[in-house]
């Protein structure tokens, strides 16, 4: 890959992880980067690293560059290990380095690798000249550990957030309007990434994201490329942060999610005349079933959608298991300005919707509509079913 240049004398010397399948149970079907920046002045600094594995293509990487033995700084804009774990091998080599994270950073650095590195701490505010470039620090907690921070290069406008408006997306290009011209015509590949991204790793911290914005603009910041530590960078930093807005706000689309598992059919006979009822409405409208799709892209789906109806036949007087391991999943991302509805089928007993009903209300949602159908649906829960459709239509496009 030949030397990227971000502007002169910052490049980027991450690494591209083309097979990366899996993170922590979100699947990557398009793969990954861990990017880290090299910026080269009077004095050298290096801001963030890769995951473990990679460390000897980011260290070639800035040997095409400098000597990284000369490097004066390194940041660590976060301690987890996807952008830690090569620390160990870059600070034998540059030994004299300053590591520059927040105070909680120094904690859980000292707690993964018990190294007596030469740590400065540093808060909102502070600053390090690097000569003609100055490093300005953020600390950004919980977004989306308590240990994160931002690094923003003053005189270039370049924000580099780290964890933040990041996706999981290989490619050879670096650049995300690049990858948006792949075709010849515009796409929303970056942004795909990004909302999926966001839903699954960021959706809980949507108040904290808001006021992190709103306290960058106060500090009269300007960006003009935002340099995430995954995926493409953005030359278009506008684009991404309204979306950020409005996605940390819960702003939603007219749309409605049907998310179901079955048994022997009756809870998805239910699921498709549900679905019926909201099409005929003429709201879009998703039938999603919990084994044949993949939960951290229903999750996406979940992040512009209004309305949510999850559907679980009974089984031992409760929950069918991927319909309350999916509930787990969903819940723990406190979705919000959603619109709730519950629906399923039974034999002997029921419990299923009462107990899905439960652990919705325990996470403070309220269920519009429940709707239970013992065994297979009659022509009468059909219609019930239809009904139900275009009730959550109405709710949905009531706003």
């Amino acid at each position: 890959m030949t030397r990227i240049e971000l502007t002169q004398g910052v490049y980027w010397v991450g690494v591209v992880d083309w097979n990366l399948r899996d993170f922590h149970g979100y699947t990557t079907p398009r793969g990954g980067t861990y990017n880290a920046y090299l910026i080269v002045d009077e004095k050298i600094a290096l801001v963030d690293t890769v995951k473990s594995g990679f460390a000897s293509e980011m260290i070639s990487r800035i040997k095409e560059i400098v000597d990284p033995s000369k490097i004066d700084y390194v940041v660590s804009n976060h301690v987890e290990m996807d952008h830690s774990s090569s620390l160990p091998d870059i600070m034998k080599i540059a030994a004299n380095a300053e590591l520059l994270c927040t105070e909680k950073g120094k904690e859980g650095l000292l707690r993964y690798y018990r190294s007596n590195w030469n740590f400065r701490t540093v808060k909102t505010g502070d600053e390090l000249k690097l000569g003609k470039k100055t490093l300005y620090f953020i600390t950004a907690p919980m977004l989306h550990w308590p240990d994160s921070m931002f690094t923003y290069l003053k005189e270039d406008k370049i924000l580099l957030s780290n964890d933040g408006f990041g996706q999981h997306l290989s490619s050879s290009f670096r650049f995300d309007e690049d990858v948006c011209s792949l075709l010849g015509y515009e796409c929303d590949t970056v942004m795909d990434e990004a909302a999926k991204y966001y839903a699954n790793i960021l959706m809980p911290f949507g108040g904290v994201i808001l006021k992190k914005i709103e306290e960058i603009q106060k500090l009269g910041i300007e960006i003009e490329m935002i340099a995430s530590s995954h995926g493409m960078i953005w030359k278009n930093p506008g684009k991404i942060i309204d979306a950020y807005i409005n996605w940390s706000k819960g702003v939603s689309k007219q749309k409605v999610l049907v998310i179901y598992d079955t048994m022997w059919n009756s809870t998805e006979i239910m699921a498709g005349e549900i679905l019926r009822g909201v099409a005929d409405s003429g709201i879009e409208v998703m039938l999603l079933h919990l084994r044949r799709n993949d939960w951290s892209e229903i999750v996406k789906e979940v992040l512009e959608a209004r309305a949510i109806l999850i559907g679980s036949p009974t089984l031992n007087n409760g929950i069918f298991p991927t319909v309350g391991g999916f509930l787990t999943y969903l819940l723990g991302l406190r979705p919000k300005n959603k619109i709730w509805a519950t629906f399923g089928s039974y034999g002997w007993a029921g419990g299923a919707v009462r107990a899905v009903n439960d652990r919705l209300k325990s996470s403070g949602y309220e269920p519009a509509e429940s709707l239970e159908v013992n065994f297979r649906p009659d022509d009468a829960d059909m219609a019930k079913c239809y009904s139900l459709g275009q009730k959550i239509a109405s709710l949905v496009r009531a706003g």
